[in-house]
């Protein structure tokens, strides 16, 4: 299990001088094996700051599509006039927030940043991507932002989390609770005696309507189902920033919002969920055994459908450090 200490600190009140370091030798002590912490970000160094894309020269006569991009950085550059910068991607328009990496920057991987003539124009500094700037893998191109994420010119790395300290923790079988932040979150406060702000501890609206049927065909093997409806859901829209560097810290792979936000209260909570779009789903949703040279079918229909009546679901989200 994977645990990003700025994740745990907003569960558990943690003095602020206690390193991840410290809590790994106070949980190990304890019996939960923390087997490395990850320093991650440690090889980056800035300047990496937020830029505005004023201008786009398209540049024809290459192998491959090239743009002379000219970036409001602010006065992080240290002149305050626009960056210049030679760009590949193409996944962004004049008008759109990104993160840029000033000359003297370097990136993960030892890849300095530095101002030369490529393309028969000056390049002072990269438009970067998710992938180059360790926030996740993404080979789609740059990282473009929501408008009002944060100011022109202003560092990058803290407020993107690009520096994280990360507990990987052996998880024995008698500790399963440790397979969630709420379960280390209520270890750590009780180490440190320290107040537990649990995040299953909400207010849940009552279920309106007849809900979806659902069929458990082997009760020894799995004794309940919960179903939950949730409206004025958007599958298109993407997942928020925060919440894809912390499944990517937590050794997940961003998807789509519907995957990303079940696999997040897993990591909460230690609730396996799993998201259908119910327009799509015909007939009861069914938990059984794996039948050999079968595909998993959920939807197929059951001759006894169960409708849950109580939901163990949160739906009252915690509010982020972050903005959308």
């Amino acid at each position: 299990m994977r645990v990003p200490l700025t994740w745990l600190r907003e569960y558990v009140e943690l003095p602020a001088d206690v390193s991840a370091r410290d809590l790994a030798s106070r949980l190990t002590l304890a019996g939960l094996e923390v087997e490395t912490v990850d320093e991650l970000g440690t090889d980056l160094t800035g300047p990496v700051v937020f830029g505005r894309v004023l201008e786009i020269e398209e540049l024809t006569g290459f192998k491959k599509p090239i743009r002379h991009c000219r970036v409001d950085v602010g006065a992080a550059n240290g002149t305050g006039e626009p960056q210049e910068i030679v760009c590949g991607a193409r996944n962004f328009v004049e008008g759109d927030l990104v993160v840029v990496s000033l000359p003297g920057a370097e990136l993960p991987g030892g890849f300095r940043i530095g101002a030369r003539k490529t393309y028969g124009r000056m390049s002072a500094g990269m438009i970067c991507s998710a992938t180059e700037l360790g926030l996740w893998e993404d080979h789609d191109g740059i990282v473009v932002l929501p408008e009002g994420f944060a100011e022109t010119g202003a560092d990058a790395i803290a407020t993107l989390g690009l520096r994280e300290d990360v507990l990987d923790i052996a998880v024995t079988p008698d500790r399963g609770y440790a397979l969630s932040l709420r379960g280390v979150a209520r270890d750590v406060a009780a180490l440190y005696g320290v107040a537990l702000h649990d995040p299953a501890d909400v207010t849940v609206a009552d279920a309106t309507g007849p809900g979806h049927p659902g069929a458990i065909e082997d009760p020894a093997r799995c004794d309940r189902l919960v179903l939950r409806g949730a409206t004025g859901f958007d599958p298109e829209a993407p997942t928020p920033l925060w919440m894809k560097r912390r499944l990517h810290q937590c050794g997940i792979r961003p998807v789509s919002l519907a995957v990303d936000v079940t696999n997040y209260v897993m990591l909460e909570l230690g609730q396996p969920l799993h998201a259908w779009d119910r327009d799509r789903v015909d007939g009861a949703i069914r938990v059984r055994q794996a039948v050999a040279g079968r595909s998993w079918r959920p939807w197929t229909t059951s001759s006894a459908p169960w409708t849950p009546t109580t939901s163990s679901s949160r739906t009252t989200p915690v509010p982020r450090p972050s903005p959308v």
